[in-house]
């Protein structure tokens, strides 16, 4: 359950008899955040010596500002990095293992080797991330990754291949832990989900536009380069020219944003002090550390993604791969990644906005492993035959629905963000679950052979149930949130607080105002919002489930 606010309000309304007003802002003293905390918000905040109060019309306006500024360059970025990505199963289908004189699992390694230069660079980005100012750190990383690519291009076997594409998952390692602190730093917890979502959603777009590019390049005849060499070159080259536009237009944090004025600055920060997250600090704590990976929920969230990654590797990789086992051509199998893309937007973002309305991430992500399961009894019971097209594309169709690339990631993104506080806290538990999404990654493409071609039953079936063991961990994860909050009940209890308060940060706008109700006793749960406390600590937090 995402948040206790209408229920749990209307209880708390009538036990402590809160008048209920309407139109209320939201308003705290600059004194409510610690700056020894390490969090700049609150050294912002306590600067500015004012009351800052942030009305319903103040909170649209700043929140279409950040959607408007922030979001396109997460979107273009994304598709670009998904786009990079793909360009190794574009090129398979263009003869990439021919040309390159690839033998036995050496595709299989170039699809792998990605995720374990992703997996060794993690701890490293985690603390670059806290360091480190967030715009810039993306630009850079966006323009070494372009770099690589382009230098992809000169690679003519699998030693030079797996050279540039290990160096290729070093840089493109940190797009997934940036874009999960922008958006904690950034938006609030009931509007995270589907930013999370809007920004994953891209890998539809590439499967769709990308299908279409590579489609174009691979008609593209050259004495000197082989189709695939192509289409890593065009493709880093673009990448390296908007890694300009994120150096320059990327803003760091709300704190030092340049699109907004001093006063809005000081309301970017204030929506987000119901969050209990903090927004920004450069200090890094290894008791932060320590707290991470001794919490069970850490462990859940590595758990869930290290599942859906071992099917995605596999899927990404040998997905094109698997749809040309069907009869179809390598032209044909491009452009049937169209509508392949359709399937991954309509799924992601379905899913955030079923998320966020019914405000529950574990029911839903356990409905989602419905058709990713029929799709793998489809592909499993049907013989790969050209006879057979259309009811294996339905069922390759709604794997699609389940990967990592689509629908479930995001929500547990989203799930693992809007659960975690402090700082160093939240950069550790984002390297831990990119982590376990890149070990999954490396096993998945080793489950599937060239030798099981078309059917590569080994795979599809690790897949079937890999979909279940994710139901079994999305109800005990549930159960283990339900009982934390329980834990935090009990202590507010203990020091004089409400044993149930209004979590505001996971109401929409008109929540807000219908059940705006504000007492001295509620606006005091803001208190530690930005003393870059952890979630465990603060018995504030409210967990969402």
């Amino acid at each position: 359950m995402e948040s206790e606010s209408t229920r749990d309000a209307a209880a708390y309304d009538q036990k402590n008899d809160v008048q209920t007003i309407e139109n209320v802002p939201e308003k705290h003293h600059v004194e409510g955040g610690n700056a020894a905390g390490g969090d700049r918000a609150a050294e912002l905040l306590q600067n500015a010596n004012e009351t800052v109060v942030v009305s319903p019309e103040d909170n649209a306006r700043i929140l279409k500002k950040i959607d408007l500024t922030i979001l396109p360059i997460m979107l273009a970025v994304y598709f670009l990095q998904q786009l990079d990505k793909s360009t190794l199963s574009y090129a398979s289908v263009f003869g990439l293992q021919t040309d390159a004189h690839l033998v036995g699992q050496q595709y299989s390694w170039l699809g792998s080797i990605v995720y374990v230069a992703q997996l060794v660079t993690q701890p490293v980005i985690a603390y670059f991330l806290v360091k480190l100012p967030t715009g810039k750190f993306a630009g850079v990383m966006v323009l070494c990754w372009g770099i690589v690519l382009s230098f992809m291009a000169v690679a003519k076997d699998f030693k030079g291949l797996i050279t540039t594409r290990f160096f290729l998952g070093c840089f493109e390692a940190s797009v997934g832990p940036t874009f999960i602190a922008i958006t904690q730093m950034w938006w609030r917890r009931s509007e995270q989900t589907n930013r999370n979502a809007a920004w994953y959603a891209m890998n539809g777009v590439t499967n769709m536009v990308g299908s279409l590019l590579a489609w174009g390049l691979g008609h593209i005849k050259s004495d000197k380069l082989y189709e695939y060499q192509i289409i890593f070159l065009a493709c880093g080259l673009l990448t390296v020219v908007f890694s300009v536009v994120v150096y320059l237009f990327m803003p760091d944090s709300p704190v030092d944003a340049k699109f907004l004025n001093e006063h809005d600055k000081l309301l970017a920060v204030e929506r987000l002090r119901a969050n209990q997250m903090g927004v920004v600090s450069t200090k890094w704590k290894w008791e932060h550390v320590t707290e991470s990976l001794l919490d069970l929920k850490t462990w859940f969230w590595f758990s869930l993604i290290f599942s859906i990654s071992i099917i995605s590797g596999g899927i990404t990789t040998f997905g094109p791969l698997i749809i040309q086992g069907f009869g179809f051509n390598p032209f044909s199998t491009i452009l049937l990644n169209i509508p392949f893309g359709a399937v991954q937007i309509i799924a992601t973002m379905g899913g955030a906005y079923l998320a966020t309305y019914l405000k529950r991430k574990g029911p839903v992500l356990a409905l989602l492993c419905i058709p990713p399961i029929a799709g793998c009894v489809i592909l499993l019971c049907i013989t790969h035959v050209s006879a057979n097209r259309g009811p294996l594309l339905v069922g390759y169709y709604l794997v699609d629905c389940g990967k990592v690339l689509t629908s479930l990631a995001p929500l547990i993104y989203s799930w693992s963000s809007q659960n975690t506080a402090g700082e160093t806290k939240k950069k550790t538990t984002t390297a831990i679950i990119f982590i376990g999404q890149s070990a999954g990654n490396i096993i998945g493409p080793q489950l599937y052979t060239k030798t099981e071609a078309p059917a590569y039953r080994r795979g599809l079936l690790s897949n079937l149930v890999l979909f279940i063991v994710l139901i079994i961990l999305v109800i005990l994860t549930t159960l283990w949130l339900a009982l934390l909050n329980k834990r935090h009940s009990k202590q507010r209890v203990q020091v004089g607080k409400s044993a149930v308060i209004i979590d505001r940060s996971m109401m929409n706008s008109h929540e807000r105002t219908v059940d705006g109700a504000v007492s001295e006793q509620i606006e005091d749960t803001g208190n530690k919002a930005f003393d870059d406390e952890t979630d465990l600590k603060n018995e504030d937090f409210i967990f969402v489930y």
